[in-house]
């Protein structure tokens, strides 16, 4: 069960407390024997550590009583051993313990990569990608931080304070009580402490993605910004953004600190107990003098391991904040998956019918469009900005739902275009790693002549064997840098390797300057060649080369068409394409 945050319907869902747990238990479950042999191992060391007050204290009284010197040897050599043995038992356990967390951790990173990348198009445009972005840094690298420091250190902790407690017990059960005076105000501040902590740090984090949502916008539209004068409303509303989580950062460390001092007062009140108890105790012959050393010295270790859990309070509560919201994530329901067998024939036709699509309620982007794409048939998408060209083409590539209407893809529905539609879009990432891996990325099993044979249908093979290492050559980020031109070559050549059916090109070949326009239309043509193709043509030549062309204004289909009768028709396309190939030259603007 997930909740919405409240201040932002649109944001990423953050799981309820009760949801969070239940998917730790989850991770956690397979690894049962490695949790019994860690926590196993942390007692064991714990207990022997225990050894080391009941030795102190014997060491006073031999002093206390004047013993011979050579009395010393055996507590001390004692405590030597117990010194070793614990810190090779804590080290064995802490390891197990990490490695376990570890574990767990890189579970929950695979079910939240995968489920983020499975996740609607338009759910994630609606959250704004500084939500998402957020919840992979921050909020992966609190839950890491964790796990590494936080999960270990609380474990041994708190197992030495069950087990501290119980030897004071074994000492005198009187000690115990004088002890567990601290234990109220060490309560009421963790209690307090919680209670402000967790809507703190949740909004802590909100705020963390308002900021980086403020700043992609503003670094991504930077041309627009400068070009329209709009810097200092831009600055403002980063500034605001940024003031809204420093403060929010600032009442943590406030918080923090009035933590620290309450559970200062707690040791004192608890120190002074037992002091006073031992001196009661020794006065009246109830305990020798190292009986009540043994009881403060136990006392006095408590402070570390209860000071280590209240504190790791700050480190959970953030941690448990970032966990809830990639449990959020994880819980996204997964679209549906076609069946294979359920898949059309080969060569599949695309069908509209009445499709509309808002990507905000009451704003409609196309208003029931009725279209047809027949087998093997290329389709131009052709329109001003804003007709509803990009949106159309992401709806028949499956990355968007209609909000009314239906879009089948050779009959099979929507689901079925993750496997029948190839996309390729205007923006092309080139990944990081050798050439040949990018290419594998469409079909992982390709032989090197099979990506060759890619590279050739794309007239790309020429400059990619010319590179420092050939197909080997590292590109992408911190590699070798492709050219615009070249970039979208490689994500045609990928489109030939998966091989698909349908394809839809989103103005595929727009970031190409004249020299290499030609070049890329040459290399789609091929690409394009014996599949169904929808085209949102950035250059009307694309168009005047498609099969039939379809124009769009205001998200309606206002005409379609071949080309010459279209310009016969004097309408939109003819207007389109005289104001078009009026500013290039004959060479540009193709047939």
């Amino acid at each position: 069960m997930t909740t919405k945050q409240t201040d932002d319907s649109t944001l990423l869902p953050t799981a309820t407390p009760a949801r969070t747990r239940a998917v730790v238990r989850e991770l956690l479950c397979p690894q049962k024997g490695l949790a019994f042999a860690g926590f196993g191992l942390l007692v064991l060391a714990t207990s022997v550590g225990l050894v080391t007050q009941p030795l102190l204290g014997h060491i006073v009284d031999l002093v206390t009583e004047h013993r011979a010197p050579k009395t010393l040897t055996w507590p001390v050599a004692a405590l030597a051993g117990v010194a070793v043995a614990q810190g090779v038992l804590t080290a064995l356990g802490m390891s197990l313990v990490s490695r376990l967390g570890e574990t767990a951790l890189a579970r929950l990173r695979e079910l939240f990569v995968e489920r983020a990348l499975a996740l609607p198009l338009e759910r994630v445009e609606r959250a704004g990608s500084g939500d998402l972005n957020a919840r992979v840094t921050r909020d992966v690298s609190r839950v890491a931080d964790a796990v590494r420091g936080a999960l270990p250190e609380l474990a041994r902790s708190a197992l030495s304070i069950v087990l501290t407690l119980g030897a004071l017990a074994l000492l005198d059960w009187r000690f115990l009580l004088a002890a567990l005076l601290a234990v109220p105000v060490q309560a009421h501040t963790a209690r307090w402490y919680v209670r402000n902590a967790v809507p703190l740090y949740a909004g802590e984090r909100i705020a963390a993605g308002a900021q980086q949502q403020q700043l992609l916008d503003t670094i991504g539209g930077a041309r627009t910004v400068r070009a329209h004068r709009l810097q200092d409303g831009h600055t403002g509303q980063v500034t605001a953004r940024s003031r809204a989580a420093v403060e929010l950062t600032m009442r943590g460390v406030r918080l923090v600190l009035r933590f620290y001092a309450r559970l200062h007062i707690a040791e004192y009140i608890g120190l002074a107990a037992v002091l006073v108890t031992g001196f009661l105790l020794v006065r009246s012959g109830s305990a020798s003098v190292g009986t009540a050393t043994a009881a403060a010295l136990y006392f006095h270790s408590l402070f570390g391991p209860v000071n280590t859990a209240l504190v790791l309070l700050d480190d959970a509560q953030s941690a448990t904040a970032g966990l809830a919201r990639l449990v959020g994530v994880v819980d996204e329901p997964a679209p549906a998956k076609a069946e294979t067998a359920d898949l059309p024939a080969p060569d599949p036709s695309v069908t509209l019918t009445g499709v509309s699509h808002a990507y905000l309620p009451g704003r409609p982007v196309l208003h029931g469009v009725d279209l047809e794409v027949r087998p093997k048939e290329r389709v131009a998408l052709v329109g001003t900005t804003g007709a509803g060209k990009t949106t159309l083409a992401k709806l028949v590539a499956g990355l968007h739902s209609p909000t009314a209407g239906r879009v089948d893809v050779g009959g099979a529905g929507p689901e079925a275009a993750s496997r029948l539609v190839g996309l390729v879009t205007q923006e092309v990432h080139v990944f990081a790693g050798p050439l040949a891996d990018d290419l594998r990325l469409a079909r992982p099993d390709a032989s090197d002549g099979e990506l060759r044979e890619a590279l050739t249908a794309v007239d790309a093979l020429g400059w990619a064997e010319a590179l420092p290492e050939g197909l080997d050559t590292v590109v992408g980020e911190g590699g070798h840098r492709l050219t615009a031109d070249r970039a979208q070559q490689l994500a045609l050549a990928r489109l030939v390797l998966a091989d698909r059916p349908v394809v839809v090109l989103d103005e595929a070949t727009a970031e190409a300057g004249s020299s290499g326009a030609r070049l890329l239309d040459e290399a789609a043509e091929r690409a394009l060649r014996g599949r169904t193709a929808l085209v949102v043509a950035h250059r009307l030549s694309q168009a005047a080369a498609a099969d039939r062309i379809v124009v769009l204004s205001d998200g309606r289909v206002v005409e379609s068409g071949t080309h010459p009768e279209l310009l016969a028709a004097g309408g939109a396309y003819a207007a389109l394409w005289h104001a078009w190939s009026g500013s290039r030259s004959p060479a540009e603007a193709g047939p």
